[in-house]
């Protein structure tokens, strides 16, 4: 697998010897200091070109950058619409492991690429002197972020709602109704719950990572292994199990957000538990 430096050095050697690309970039995760670096991180590079066409007029000149096993270009796919504008990008992992999201913007959206950036940005090259601040990447954008009162009030309400499109999805036998309502909707609510406990608790100065991936670093382990449990979706009685965990998981975060809110916790918890209880005694 070529090194770090071996796959920047060469994504910054082509851009230096072709005289349309006129700013380079590195954004995401390696550009973030609180991200532990391994093997697995995307090369997530942007080109400000002067001449997008004659980029996309062949994939050819991709191939410096070495063999691929596949590649995509979400701009160019029918069934998934293009979310970038103007920019067009190549998602590509290459044979010995790398994998390059490479995007080509138009030098005339560089305003609007640094207006709109997230905070991890490092400028790799600028030959025409276009940055005219200075540019120090920052996960800020990430940091868990203390809830008001009404945000607080809506993540319960939609979970305790959308639980019941769960609790429907079971009674009438449809399972993947129900683990998409589960997975898509409910958990992710919970989730949101357990990270502002934990902003409430260690302060609101970090990210629990990009899906919640390190929240594991911050709960306890009892609820960390309760937490896993309601991934067991392989069943009818499994999918029970893992809906009241959830509700357990979160009826003891969001109590405890409430207080440190100082608002109420809503009551139609109790009545949403009893409501599933009454229909799960009648199933099984």
């Amino acid at each position: 697998m070529r090194s770090e430096q071996e796959m920047m050095r060469t994504l910054l050697d082509f851009a230096m010897n072709d005289n349309r690309i006129r700013l380079a970039t590195l954004e995401g995760s390696r550009t973030n200091k609180n991200i532990p670096q391994d093997t697995f991180q995307d090369y997530d590079i942007s080109y400000f070109v002067t001449d997008m066409d004659s980029f996309k007029e062949s994939d050819q000149w991709l191939e410096v950058f070495g063999h691929r096993l596949i590649m995509q270009k979400p701009e160019d796919m029918e069934l998934f619409p293009p979310e970038l504008g103007n920019w067009f990008s190549y998602l590509m992992i290459f044979d010995d492991g790398n994998k390059v999201d490479l995007t080509l913007i138009p030098l005339n959206e560089v305003e609007d690429y640094f207006a709109n950036s997230d905070g991890l940005v490092k400028v790799l090259l600028d030959k025409d002197k276009l940055i005219k601040h200075e540019v120090i990447a920052d996960d800020r954008q990430y940091w868990i972020k203390k809830p008001t009162a009404s945000a607080f009030d809506d993540c319960c309400n939609e979970f305790w709602m959308v639980s019941t499109y769960v609790v429907k999805g079971l009674a009438r036998k449809e399972i993947l109704f129900a683990i998409d309502h589960l997975n898509g909707i409910a958990r992710p609510n919970l989730l949101r719950m357990m990270a502002w406990q934990i902003g409430a608790e260690r302060g609101y100065t970090f990210s629990v990572g990009k899906n919640y991936k390190f929240i594991n670093h911050y709960l306890p382990y009892e609820d960390w292994e309760a937490l896993l449990s309601t991934y067991a979706e392989n069943g009818y009685q499994e999918m029970w199990q893992s809906l009241f965990t959830c509700y357990a998981l979160f009826r003891k975060y969001a109590k405890i957000v409430a207080e440190g809110l100082g608002c109420s916790y809503p009551d139609y918890d109790e009545a949403i538990t009893k409501y599933t209880e009454n229909i799960y005694n009648r199933l099984v």
